[in-house]
């Protein structure tokens, strides 16, 4: 193990070899666990016959990150129409410049 005075009196090539050297090791020893982990989690599904539905819910194409229907984003009509251009905003977020300081009622648009 290195001592942090080691550490402190090594000049930059050295420590830029090392950190490379660390990280080489790092992505290795990584790579190794993630696969005995697979090993493992086949293992187990082979033992008592999971599959991919019984562990994510799903029967196949499960792909990290999930977003449930209920966190999707969902389309918003748009509130208010600029007559001149016929540019549209839903009333979210930062108002554009043509609606901004204007009577908003002005340009609404009528859902009948």
């Amino acid at each position: 193990m290195i001592s942090d005075e080691q550490l402190s009196t090594m000049p930059l090539a050295e420590l830029r070899e090392l950190y490379g050297k660390i990280g080489a090791r790092i992505e290795a020893l990584l790579s190794e666990e993630k696969a005995s982990t697979i090993r493992k989690v086949r293992e187990l599904m082979e033992t008592y016959g999971l599959g991919p539905k019984d562990i994510f819910g799903r029967s196949s194409g499960y792909d990290f990150p999930v977003q449930d229907r209920r966190t999707q984003p969902r389309k918003v009509e748009p509130k208010y129409r600029d007559p001149v251009t016929g540019n549209q905003w839903t009333g979210r977020g930062k108002p554009p410049r043509w609606i901004e300081g204007k009577n908003r009622e002005d340009y609404l648009i009528n859902r009948s």
